[in-house]
């Protein structure tokens, strides 16, 4: 579509002329013919930059990474071609990701001609400008139309917004630091209706908010599905469904009662399952048992004989040895894990059952994982059973075997104060951890609570039980994983869904300071709707191609997870940095003495600002968060091309900080 699109827009229009209106198409071979012309006529570059500005103003992200590199290519006066280009691209790890050296030559090929490189870049700066307009009115009508915002806040907004669109900047609306609001109420409507309406019959009865529920019927189907059933969204890409929950509420929250409901047919199953096998597993182990009889006997009878025939008593010994082998006594059923759990205890547990879930109404799990039962946390095993990965468990009287595509299930409700703990230890973020769980975040209704209310109806209450145990049996006698795959439909949901969150990654989105999280959220989608998927077709077809609106419905879910994550990332975070950040905020929304804002500062400015700092190195932990969440860019300074001390980095301040004073910015 690159090259056509573009000769059609040069042969129809001159170069002089500004499109105002490109559509999509347009504007992804206008980006395409951009590159191009800076790799047919580098010289090009400088002028090219200061047209578009921002890379950011690139729409498709392969784009701004390739635009980025030729740029810091530029400033550091080194030639600027494919093959340099495509090294450099190598040696940041972007090379694959923007589409490798082939698409290089992709861009060239859509260019007809480097001399239109101004009007190209034009086309690209009108629809970012566009992009930045629209998204702008739709933050304030989504505001305005929200009867529950506070209208100074609304009128505050506003004007910071028109200063942005005036200051010709693409500045998005600030991630607010440790304050969000009032978050968004989980999305029953998006459930089964089985699940919807029993997770609303006991929220109201247990008068607790529906997000405790929600989040632990999610956690319940994850326990029948997790590892017996996967996602294929598109060929070679697959999703598991088990899911990692948690739901934090304050003690007195009746977090036990909500849990009992939601997982009761889990552990009535469990028992039956236990109960059914048990005559199987003791026929088994009376066979082993009795074969290993047999070899003790024969053993004996060689060691009383000596002048037997060896040959033929040790080959009727290994034969022996070798039936007793083959009898395997299968272990126990088992779908939760129970008790202290240690890292050790999960990954010996996975290694005979493969499928488990912990489930738990407190945080102790938690306490578990940094390392309650040893000097430093042991993540390893809650990493790897969340992907799939290959898990070698520890057995004590064997060699150690390997299990394949290993599934944990985790639904907790722990206090707030858990989830910091859990933030606070080694690695925890660092290496993944954080990034694996599903948050909910839900406000608590002590003092407001009904004191009579209305049980759970009979007929909803068995409708839940009998689907939930229906799915667990059938999940739980498959011999083989199975997996699901998507319709047409639904994998371009899934991509609609990419290029979204794909954007919202960038610096100053609103998803850049948890790209951690944020990177691993479709995934989540797509593991979401296939247990959305699995318990609508409970007693049916389940083995059908999940579709496009269960995709959609999944989506709406996890956009409810998103907001609830910001704020618990915010909790996590909350340590000196952020009590810096906030004091500098409130500094820079205070006017300088001849009345004016400040635009622009410097690390020194900052120490200056306020006795809390000594050095540059104090303040750049909160420099670095309030550049996260968005109030602050950095203007690298260019290469100067000679030695000695680099110059200090500049940052830019978000216009919203020019609004008149009186209360914390970030709020």
């Amino acid at each position: 579509m690159s090259g056509p699109v573009i000769s059609s827009l040069s042969a129809e229009w001159a170069p002089n002329v500004i499109p105002f209106r490109p559509e999509p198409g347009e504007v992804k071979a206008a980006e395409q013919a951009v590159i191009g012309a800076a790799l047919l006529d580098p010289v090009q570059v400088p002028a090219l930059a200061a047209q578009l500005g921002d890379p950011g103003v690139f729409y498709h992200p392969a784009h701004e990474t390739i635009w980025r590199a030729i740029i810091r290519m530029a400033d550091g006066e080194r030639p600027v071609d494919p093959v340099l280009l495509a090294g450099v691209l190598r040696a940041q790890g972007d090379l694959v990701r923007v589409g490798g050296p082939g698409y290089l030559h992709t861009c060239i090929a859509a260019t007809p001609t480097a001399a239109n490189g101004d009007y190209y870049a034009e086309v690209v700066r009108v629809a970012a400008e566009r992009r930045r307009i629209n998204s702008a009115t739709s933050r304030l009508a989504h505001m305005a139309g929200d009867d529950q915002a506070d209208l100074d806040d609304v009128r505050t907004a506003a004007l910071a917004a028109l200063a942005d669109l005036a200051s010709g900047e693409t500045w998005l609306a600030p991630v607010p630091l440790g304050s969000h609001g009032t978050l968004p109420t989980f999305p029953t409507r998006a459930l089964p209706g089985w699940v919807g309406t029993y997770v609303e019959a006991v929220a109201e009865f247990t008068q607790t908010p529906v997000d405790m529920a929600a989040t632990m019927s999610l956690a319940a189907l994850s326990t029948a599905a997790g590892g017996r059933v996967g996602v294929e969204i598109r060929p070679g890409w697959r999703e598991q469904s088990n899911l990692y929950l948690v739901c934090a509420m304050p003690p007195a929250s009746r977090k036990s009662d909500v849990f009992a409901f939601m997982t009761g047919p889990v552990y009535r199953v469990e028992d039956e399952l236990r109960a059914e096998s048990r005559a199987r597993i003791i026929e088994a182990e009376t066979a082993k048992e009795t074969a290993l009889a047999e070899v003790d006997a024969l053993m004996a009878k060689a060691r009383k004989n000596p002048d037997l025939d060896r040959a033929h008593l040790v080959a009727e010994i290994s034969g022996a040895r070798m039936a007793a082998d083959e009898i395997v006594v299968p272990p126990s059923p088992r779908l939760t894990l129970s008790g202290d759990i240690t890292p050790e205890t999960v990954t010996h547990q996975l290694g005979v059952h493969r499928c488990l879930a912990a489930l738990s109404p407190e945080g102790d799990l938690f306490d578990s994982i940094v390392g309650r039962y040893s000097s430093k946390p042991n993540l390893g095993v809650f990493l790897q059973a969340h992907k799939g990965e290959r898990l070698q468990a520890d057995r004590i009287t064997r060699e150690q075997p390997t299990v394949d595509k290993p599934a944990l299930t985790i639904g907790v409700t722990p206090q707030p104060a858990v989830l910091q703990e859990l933030g606070a230890a080694p690695g925890a973020r660092d290496r993944g951890l954080l990034a694996r769980f599903l948050y909910s975040l839900p406000p608590s209704n002590l003092g407001y609570r009904k004191i009579r209310t209305t049980p759970v109806p009979e007929p909803v209450a068995t409708t839940y039980d009998v689907r939930l145990s229906g799915l667990l049996r059938t999940l739980t006698a498959l011999d083989e994983p199975v997996v699901v795959k998507m319709t047409e439909a639904a994998d371009l949901a899934v991509e609609k869904l990419q290029e979204k969150f794909e954007v919202q990654l960038r610096p100053d989105e609103p998803l850049a300071h948890i790209k951690d999280w944020a990177g691993k959220l479709v995934g989540h989608i797509a593991r979401i709707a296939v247990l959305l998927h699995l318990a609508d077709h409970v007693g049916g077809d389940w083995r059908a191609p999940v579709e496009a609106a269960t995709v959609d419905r999944a989506a709406e879910i996890a956009e409810y997870y998103t907001a609830h994550t910001l704020a618990v990332f915010d909790l996590i975070a909350a340590d000196p940095a952020t009590e810096d950040a906030h004091a500098l905020l409130q500094w820079l929304q205070r006017p300088k003495k001849d009345g004016s804002h400040r635009t622009h500062i410097k690390a020194h400015d900052a120490v200056a600002s306020s006795r809390r700092f000594k050095k540059v190195a104090d303040v750049e932990p909160a420099l670095a968060l309030l550049e996260q969440h968005g109030w602050l860019r950095t203007d690298q300074p260019s290469a100067s091309g000679q030695r000695g001390r680099p110059q200090a980095a500049t940052y830019r301040v978000h216009p919203a900080l020019s609004t008149p004073a009186g209360t914390d910015p970030s709020t």
